[in-house]
Formats: structure tokens, C-alpha cells, sequence
């Protein structure tokens, strides 16, 4: 029987304590897992109780990429062996792949379908069965066609299945003692970019130094979209007042410019999920 590390068994309402005994019983019988772990807040919260549950029998394979900050990297090694995870690293080749590289409103897909065959590649090797990802409830609420590369290679989200929002895992890792528990909401740096103009690395790099500068000055969560000429920055509306103060504004058009923008603007409906998707080409 399995034996579940956790410190004082923390008091929990009924609902969440039957979600949590859904997604425990679901994992033990799974027996052995392969996690594509990001380092956010759902794939930490899983590799958590994965790891607690099954042990050196849950694998966490993180995918290292143009399109993923380098910072998050970092930070899956950190947390992985935080957490005693066995941790794989891959590097995946999406920006070889022509329908990602254009832009489509499919773009996730091909980004998905070449991240799930690695996996599945892997999870043979290391004779797993199950692969799974951090997908919650709440995912099911936005665009996302890399659902269908998930149901082609079979993918599970145990997170989902047992009917965890993204405010529930938030609350229960910080209850479980993980520091990711406030960490901003994470994408592709390639869903910055507005469906119908072509990804580069350049371009992805970019917009990769605009969030970080941005981040440095205190924005925690910080989308910079890319226009070609223009960028367009999302923050929460809450610091929109601070970002166009005198202090902050010349010095981001200064940087922002310096990256070969010629136009720098403020989203007043501030940060959201999705916004890229207002635009969608079919």
C-alpha cells in the first residue's frame, strides 16, 4: 500500500477532500506515470502527489524550447528535485514543423502532437502506460486544440477528471507547502503572436526579453503581445496605473524600442487568458 507524505494532514471541506481521494485513488491505480511537467501550478500540484503516492514510479519529463522562457526550466529542476522527482529533460522541434511555424489557429496542436509523441516515445521505454498532463477544470473553458493531440496519444488529466478548478489547486498547494502556489499563469511565448503571422525564433526571443524586463520591474503576470512594429503589453488592471507612471513608461518604450519595437501600448482591459483568441483565423 502506498504510503502518502504529507505533514499533519491539513483540515479540508468535504468536496475537496473527495476530490482529492479521487485523484489519489486514480493515480494508485495507474501505478506508473510519465507527467509533462512545466513547473506551473497544476503540473507541480500533480508531480506532488504523484511523487508522494507511487514514488520513483512517477517520471517527470519537462520539454525544453524557444517557445518556453529558459527561466522555466530552471525552475522544473529546481521544484523536481524539491520534491524528490525523477526528472527527464527533452529538447522538442516544433519550430521544424511548417503549420506551426504558420500560425494557424491549430498552432497548439502541432506544438502538442510533437510534445506527445516524445513522451509516448519515452513512456515505451520506460514501460509506462500512462501519460499525463496538469490540465484543470477550468481549461476546458478556452480555445486549446492541443486537446485533440491529448486524445490521439491517449494523454490523461487526472487534475481535470476529479473536477479541480484552478483556484483549488492554487489554495491546496499553498496548504501542501508549495511555492508555486501564487506563481503566474504560464504560456507558449508563440501564443503572443496574432494567428496568420509566422513564429521565429527571433521574433519568440523578443518577446522573451520584453516579459522578462517587464517582470524585473515587478510585473508578475505580463503578457507582451507582438505585432510586428507593435507591441502590446497586458498586465493586471490593478497595475496599469503604476506601468503608465512617468517612473516606468519611458523607461519600457526605451527597452521595448531598443528590441526593434516602433509602437508600445498599453491593453487598458489588462491581463487575460486567451485575449490572442479574439483573433482567430478560420
Amino acid at each position: 500500500m502506498y504510503a502518502i507524505k504529507r505533514k499533519n494532514n491539513p483540515p479540508m471541506n468535504k468536496l475537496i477532500s473527495k476530490k482529492i481521494k479521487k485523484l489519489e485513488l486514480t493515480l494508485i491505480k495507474m501505478d506508473k506515470v510519465l507527467i509533462a511537467f512545466s513547473a506551473g501550478v497544476d503540473s507541480t500540484f500533480l508531480l506532488k502527489l504523484a511523487v508522494d503516492l507511487l514514488g520513483k514510479n512517477a517520471l517527470a519529463v519537462t520539454a525544453c524550447s524557444v517557445t518556453y522562457p529558459k527561466k522555466e526550466l530552471e525552475q522544473a529542476k529546481t521544484i523536481a528535485k524539491n520534491l524528490g522527482a525523477r526528472l527527464k529533460i527533452i529538447h522538442t522541434s516544433e519550430l521544424k514543423t511548417p503549420k506551426f511555424l504558420q500560425n494557424c489557429p491549430k498552432r497548439c496542436y502541432y506544438c502538442k502532437k510533437e510534445l506527445f509523441k516524445r513522451l509516448t516515445q519515452i513512456a515505451e521505454k520506460e514501460k509506462i502506460k500512462y501519460i499525463l498532463d496538469g490540465s484543470n477544470l477550468d481549461d476546458r473553458l478556452d480555445f486549446r486544440p492541443g486537446n485533440i493531440a491529448k486524445q490521439e496519444f491517449k494523454v490523461r488529466s487526472p487534475l481535470a477528471e476529479s473536477g479541480f478548478t484552478k483556484k483549488e489547486i492554487r489554495n491546496l498547494s499553498k496548504v501542501f507547502g508549495l511555492n508555486t502556489w501564487n506563481k503566474p499563469s504560464l504560456a507558449c511565448l508563440a501564443s503572443r503572436v496574432p494567428y496568420g503571422k509566422r513564429i521565429s525564433p527571433r521574433v519568440l526571443r523578443r518577446i522573451e526579453k520584453g516579459e522578462q524586463y517587464l517582470c524585473n520591474l515587478g510585473f508578475d503576470q505580463v503578457r507582451l503581445r507582438d505585432y510586428g512594429n507593435l507591441a502590446r503589453i497586458e498586465v493586471e488592471k490593478s497595475k496599469i496605473k503604476q506601468l503608465i507612471h512617468p517612473r516606468l513608461r519611458y523607461k519600457v518604450i526605451d527597452r521595448l524600442k531598443n528590441l526593434g519595437y516602433n509602437y508600445v501600448t498599453v491593453d487598458l482591459d489588462g491581463y487575460r487568458t486567451g485575449s490572442m483568441n479574439l483573433s482567430k483565423i478560420y
